[in-house]
């Protein structure tokens, strides 16, 4: 097969794939993939597959694509395809959440001497390299990294990365618990694609959709939440994005769940507990676990909450999600002082104490816990957070934070 029809060939794939017809589409660029002695359009082909791949949740397949894909691209010998490979393969790590290969990827990246078809993908690779320090909950690292790519985005007039970049700023600030924020930027990247976004995919609208259901119910405004998770899911039914359909199946059992109607809760859980496991999401499997072992304390099972919380945990330790196990330490902290447990009590008193440090998850002006309850939070330049009213009483006179860590031990 050569050059032109490889070309005429990936962009019959593209149109079937625009069309909803994914298999269609997916078996035609694998036979260009078979047939095509063109690097360059195997190349390409080679990065629908993985984007098609990733909005399917078959993301050990994706991975796959992403190892032949850096093959090409050194056969190519060209600096951007290189960047663009290795890109694909961070993103790849990302999904599965191999958080610390990622953050190596993302680097790999970062390091090379493109010309500026790299320099357009650094907001990409921020962007991931964000996600993945999220995951590890590297909070300050995080905040940087979607800061960057924030302004990458503006610096490229690219709508899409900005509507991207939003809804993982919606996710921080969910995480963190400062809820206005975490609207506020989904709401930024709904307003992008209603803006700019008529020839993009429908999966910005439902993505910017699913991170405001989110942040409705945090804030308990319920009724809001199901209607922009019921938006979101439509989209994710009608484009097999199996991915979102399992965030969205968890967000409506959270809903349930504060509702108080956990009969309604748990089949919702057991559906985005199976799509998890099948598309290997550990991230949102704790979540699962731990929203099901929060039903279980509602109807007063303590022994079966500790259950998903002990498989919560291994996962949590296996990734390396340091908010996971804090939000595990908590819930165990409750039920051990219902059960009148006092040695773990204790154990899980101190252990959640502990995470709250390393993850510095704390006011360095007030020295009050941040992710606790819902707070009005307030970056600086160097992206440690405080609480926005510590800030406005003290004034920013240099970052408490970095003079702290600044400090040697042994001048201490």
């Amino acid at each position: 097969m050569g050059q032109d029809q490889t070309k005429q060939q990936i962009e019959k794939g593209l149109h079937l794939y625009q069309s909803n017809q994914t298999e269609k589409a997916l078996q035609v660029w694998m036979r260009v993939l078979e047939k095509s002695a063109d690097p360059a359009g195997r190349f390409r082909v080679l990065g629908c597959l993985i984007t098609a791949h990733a909005e399917m949740g078959r993301y050990k397949d994706m991975l796959k694509f992403a190892v032949v894909q850096i093959d090409t691209a050194r056969e190519l010998e060209d600096p951007d395809y290189l960047t663009e490979s290795y890109l694909n393969l961070a993103r790849s790590n990302e999904k599965l959440c191999e958080f610390q290969k990622t953050i190596s990827y993302c680097k790999t990246c970062l390091n090379m001497q493109g010309t500026t078809v790299s320099l357009q993908l650094n907001g990409q690779v921020s962007l991931s390299m964000g996600n993945a320090f999220l995951g590890l909950s590297i909070f300050q690292k995080a905040l940087e990294c979607f800061e960057k790519a924030l302004r990458y985005a503006h610096n490229n007039d690219d709508k899409m990365l900005e509507c991207r970049v939003c809804c993982s700023l919606g996710n921080f600030y969910a995480q963190i618990k400062d809820y206005e924020k975490a609207l506020f930027f989904p709401c930024k990247a709904a307003e992008l694609v209603n803006d700019y976004g008529k020839g993009w995919s429908l999966k910005y609208r439902a993505m910017s959709q699913y991170h405001m259901a989110v942040a409705y119910q945090k804030l308990g405004r319920l009724a809001d939440a199901m209607d922009c998770c019921e938006e979101s899911m439509k989209i994710a039914l009608q484009h097999g994005d199996r991915p979102l359909q399992a965030l969205c199946l968890l967000c409506f059992a959270d809903i349930h769940r504060s509702r108080r109607d956990v009969q309604t809760a748990f089949p919702r859980y057991d559906s985005s507990m199976s799509i998890m496991t099948e598309i290997g999401n550990r991230l949102g499997l704790i979540q699962v676990l731990l929203g099901v072992a929060k039903c279980f304390m509602i109807q007063k099972e303590l022994d079966k909450a500790l259950e998903s919380i002990e498989k919560a945990q291994e996962l949590a330790e296996g990734l390396g999600n340091k908010l996971g196990l804090l939000k595990l330490h908590c819930l165990c902290e409750r039920i051990y002082r219902t059960k009148g447990q006092q040695r773990e009590l204790r154990d899980h008193v101190v252990k959640f104490h502990e995470c709250v440090e390393e993850m510095e998850l704390y006011c360095g002006m007030c020295g009050e816990s941040i992710g606790e309850k819902n707070n009005q939070l307030q970056a600086l330049p160097c992206s440690h957070f405080f609480h926005l009213k510590c800030l406005q009483t003290n004034g920013t006179r240099g970052c408490p934070n970095c003079r702290r860590l600044s400090v040697k031990p042994g001048y201490v």
